[in-house]
């Protein structure tokens, strides 16, 4: 691929830019003989690697932090628990790291000293749960939505079970461009939103929940019968339904800002 890519350029199919931008985006890097670093994601796709902790070995996940870092400068680690983030601070201790641990999401930010932040998009994403036991997975597309540069509004606690503590609380989040509905139990709550708001809305089902059709699948199936319009993730997928509400937000922020023209040009 690359060198077809390189052949293109010489025979004046794209330019530099063009051609520096792809490359960018065919980065990859081995770890040990355990991983393979996508280091081009960013640039082809918008959205950051995103490093799953689950199932990983402290020195495993240590080693690919530390391999994103020296390249990338930061790295997103989801489903991380606290004995390895424990353990990946004592590691990379006195290495000009800094290291930020969102523990109800279970997320953790690392950067090199110095490294910038991501820079803000302009894109502002609202978050909403049904009940307190949801936002641990709230936190997760938090995480993942502010990584990619959006500002993130949230209102927590807010279900089906209360309808009245949901009006207030949409009231305060509406310059949303798009808004995460993240419920378990039933899922009402997703359903309910898409018919009060004029943005797209992504319904979450949560693995809260008991008896029949717990742990998120009644959720899923409600959601997914939704005569309101709305997008649904799979259960507890936090990380899918920040990075795609980023995507949307800074999708419309960009057209607001014109860097993004009517025809998709600068996507």
């Amino acid at each position: 691929m690359l060198r077809e890519l390189l052949e293109k350029y010489r025979a004046g199919g794209c330019s530099l830019e063009e051609a520096e931008r792809e490359i960018e985006g065919l980065r990859i890097e081995t770890i040990g003989d355990f991983a393979r670093l996508d280091l081009g994601r960013r640039a082809r796709c918008g959205i950051p690697e995103v490093v799953l902790a689950e199932g990983k070995g402290e020195s495993q996940l240590a080693g690919i932090a530390e391999g994103y870092i020296a390249t990338c400068g930061r790295c997103l680690i989801t489903r991380i628990d606290p004995k390895q983030s424990s353990a990946i601070r004592e590691r990379l201790s006195g290495k000009g790291i800094t290291a930020r641990y969102n523990e109800a999401g279970r997320v953790m930010v690392l950067a090199r000293e110095g490294a910038p932040q991501p820079a803000p998009s302009g894109g502002i994403v609202g978050i909403v749960t049904a009940g307190t036991s949801d936002i641990a997975v709230a936190e997760e597309a938090r995480c993942v939505a502010e990584e990619m540069g959006c500002r993130v509004l949230t209102a927590y606690d807010v279900g089906a079970a209360g309808i009245h503590r949901l009006f207030p609380a949409i009231r305060e989040i509406l310059d949303a461009h798009v808004f995460i509905v993240a419920a378990g139990r039933e899922g009402t709550l997703p359903a309910i939103v898409a018919g009060l708001v004029d943005r797209p809305v992504i319904g979450v089902p949560v693995s809260t929940g008991y008896g029949y059709m717990g742990r998120g699948r009644a959720a899923l199936a409600s959601m997914l019968q939704s005569c309101s319009v709305l997008t649904v993730v799979n259960i507890d997928a936090g990380f899918t339904a920040g990075a795609f509400a980023a995507r949307v937000a800074n999708m419309v922020a960009g057209l607001q800002q014109g860097s993004i023209g009517a025809d998709g040009a600068g996507l």
